[in-house]
């Protein structure tokens, strides 16, 4: 599993920092959070092959993380004629992708899905044998979903027990990966013995939205959290009036929802240096990291 930050500024752009996406590459599939304006460039700066990005998630319909939509689809259309992309967003979607789709001459002949989320509480909206996709609804100011990747834990084969025992390969080893004991030269193996349970991986993605208990429950035990931090605490103000979280908000939000690092991201054009956001939310959560673009995270 790859992440790759492909931008982490709020609403307006800097030098340095694009408005906000995430790619995540699992097995050779592409989902992508959010598709803010210059996400294509930051896919081709990053070595993305744009048209991976089969599954779009989009948390909310500000143009701050969507700009970028309508370009990435033309360009998919234009590389893989028989496309299919899958697009899941808050109530709405269907009615805002149909006006994106007329601002322009919009000749993608792709087949583009539009899924729309109204969660009650934390919710699995996709789903395959290795994965599974979540969301919650937030606070923001438009609705606004969270998400979750959970990765399913699996079991891996413990080589040593096969050496030690003469089990060679076959596609009984399948079987022991998938929890079923099995016959092997008339000996019965047994799964729990010749397998070891692999913990799955959870990345939550949280922004645009005021300190809730929904984000809380979605980002639960999560490996990483992708939070917003849109302003220091001195502008908690700022932050409640624009339904946005501080440096602290997301701290606490990572504290009392277990998880194991914090990355912060979603930053105001103020903030030419982030230093005092890292501080700040450290002071409550210490395994906080701050998000820059073109960011590489592997698990």
């Amino acid at each position: 599993m790859e992440i790759i930050i492909l931008g982490t500024s709020s609403m307006v752009p800097t030098k340095e920092r694009n408005p906000s996406s995430i790619f995540l590459s699992y097995k050779g599939e592409g989902i992508l959070f959010d598709c803010a304006e210059g996400t294509q460039r930051q896919m081709a700066i990053a070595g993305l092959k744009r048209n991976k990005a089969r599954k779009i998630l989009i948390s909310h319909w500000h143009g701050d993380h969507v700009a970028g939509l309508i370009g990435l689809l033309q360009t998919v259309g234009h590389e893989d004629k028989n496309a299919k992309v899958e697009i899941y967003g808050p109530a709405g979607s269907k009615e805002y992708l149909k006006y994106v789709t007329k601002m322009c001459y919009f000749d993608a002949k792709i087949e583009i899905n539009v899924h729309e989320l109204k969660p009650e509480g934390v919710e699995t909206f996709f789903e395959t044998e290795d994965y599974e996709l979540q969301c919650v609804s937030l606070d923001h100011t438009i609705p606004c979903l969270g998400f979750a990747f959970i990765e399913k834990d699996r079991r891996n084969v413990d080589i040593g027990f096969l050496k030690k025992n003469k089990i060679k390969d076959g596609p009984h080893l399948e079987r022991l990966r998938q929890g079923k004991d099995v016959l092997f030269e008339g000996k019965k193996i047994k799964f729990k013995e010749a397998t070891y349970l692999v913990k799955g991986k959870k990345i939550a993605y949280v922004t645009d939205t005021s300190y809730t208990k929904n984000a809380i429950a979605l980002a639960k035990n999560a490996d990483l959290l992708f939070s917003e931090s849109t302003y220091e605490s001195k502008h908690q103000d700022k932050a409640e009036d624009y339904k946005h979280m501080s440096a602290k908000d997301a701290a606490q939000l990572a504290s009392q929802a277990g998880v194991k690092q914090l990355i912060l991201s979603h930053f105001s054009q103020r903030y030419k240096d982030i230093t005092e956001l890292v501080d700040e939310a450290r002071t409550i959560f210490p395994n906080t990291k701050a998000a820059y673009d073109l960011m590489k995270i592997e698990l």
